[in-house]
């Protein structure tokens, strides 16, 4: 029998293609090089590594599983273990790459116009442009439906009124894609540019988690936008939804990356971390956090596989992902803890990756659905009954 490989027990890798695993580890590549020796400097100033972002294009990252002029036209589970190895090195990255890809540059191709989808695409996807998505509210998170923005319309387009928070992207964003009620109460969106007049971007400061990620305010003060800054095929809250089903997707697969990093940094200082005589590596209570970490990722690596196999065949449900989604998250968020457990007082230094992973993933818990609001869908799905009101 070969040896096991101690972060792919069930070698999850054999399900992938030949394709699937160059993207793995040219990713893992791309990471270990270019984000790994500057990422801990950015965490320390709360900068977001905006000069990664030409990059990002450059290599097909953006994008990468969308149809549309620039994109790389990757598989779904190319797409998921893009983000997994992008989240190995920190969450702030990956949620730029998962904002860019299914927050604006989707919903423009799904909703957008043509000459929407030929100004920005291209541009978004090679790096050019950033996107965010502004839906959240300061009083209406985990219910957009009774978001207070409000699009009036105008002889000359639209007139929006009303303000986004903890947005990604918010304060570096070329253009953002904007949720806001119309006519009849009804959700619709639009793109509004950088410098439009009664527009406003700013960041969100001094926070403990994703501090290498841009997070910020959009403020609409009798913001003007043309009539054809809506997104003629999104209507009603139902698209905005869409959006964010597949945000949470990518994400499933980002924070299983996080829980990697964590479950390999942990194995390997146990296995030197020399107490009593002998390794830590060899007493029982840590081999029993090993064995449950490893066990959980295993879970979520196979999960993470077959949802994307569904996606690929566009056969998968809403509750499939939002399963997904919280499962591992939740699974990621205990294993970055018992990771800095195991590192002792070592773990609370940013030496190592485990608090930094385990601060971002609170965020990750929380942003596109909470843990609470998933097991409300998946509850909802399992019995019949609706538990939201």
């Amino acid at each position: 029998m070969p040896p096991i490989d101690a972060s792919d027990i069930y070698r999850v890798s054999e399900l992938l293609t030949n394709e699937e695993r160059m993207v793995r580890d040219a990713a893992r590549t791309f990471v270990d090089k270019e984000l790994m020796p500057i990422v801990r400097e950015h965490w320390r100033a709360g900068t977001f590594p905006i000069a990664l972002v030409p990059r990002l294009g450059e290599l097909g990252y953006l994008g990468s599983n969308l149809d549309g002029p620039g994109c790389a036209g990757l598989g779904d589970v190319g797409y998921g273990v893009l983000n997994q190895e992008i989240e190995r090195g920190d969450s702030g990255l990956r949620s730029f790459v998962s904002v860019q890809t299914s927050l604006v540059m989707y919903p423009i191709l799904t909703f957008g116009s043509e000459a929407q989808i030929e100004r920005w695409i291209p541009e978004l996807a090679a790096g050019r442009k950033i996107g965010c998505f502004g839906l959240t509210e300061p009083d209406y998170g985990s219910d957009p439906g009774n978001m207070v923005t409000r699009a009036r319309q105008t002889d000359n387009g639209w007139v929006l009124h009303g303000a986004k928070t903890w947005i990604t992207n918010a304060s570096i964003a070329d253009v953002a894609v904007v949720w806001a009620k119309a006519d009849e109460e009804r959700v619709r969106g639009f793109l509004v540019e950088k410098g439009t007049p009664g527009f406003s971007q700013r960041e969100i400061r001094h926070k403990w988690s994703l501090r290498a990620s841009d997070t910020g305010e959009l403020l609409f003060d009798e913001c003007e936008v043309p009539a054809d800054a809506i997104l003629p095929q999104a209507s009603g809250l139902r698209s905005p939804l869409q959006c964010l089903n597949q945000a949470r997707y990518g994400i499933a697969w980002g924070v299983t990356g996080a829980a990697l990093a964590c479950y390999e940094e942990a194995r390997e200082y146990a296995g030197t971390r020399i107490q009593f005589g002998r390794p830590i590596a060899s007493f029982q209570l840590v081999q029993q956090k090993l064995a449950q970490m490893a066990t959980e990722i295993t879970k979520s690596q196979l999960m993470n596989v077959r949802l994307g196999r569904l996606k690929e065949e566009r056969r998968v449900s809403p509750v499939q992902v939002s399963l997904a989604k919280r499962n591992n998250v939740w699974e990621a968020l205990k294993i970055a803890r018992k990771a800095r457990d195991i590192l002792g007082a070592n773990g609370i230094t940013d030496e190592y990756c485990a608090g930094r992973h385990m601060l971002n993933l609170e965020s990750v818990h929380t942003y596109e659905g909470t843990h609470d609001i998933h097991t409300l869908i998946i509850g909802n799905a399992i019995t019949g009954h609706e538990a939201f009101s």
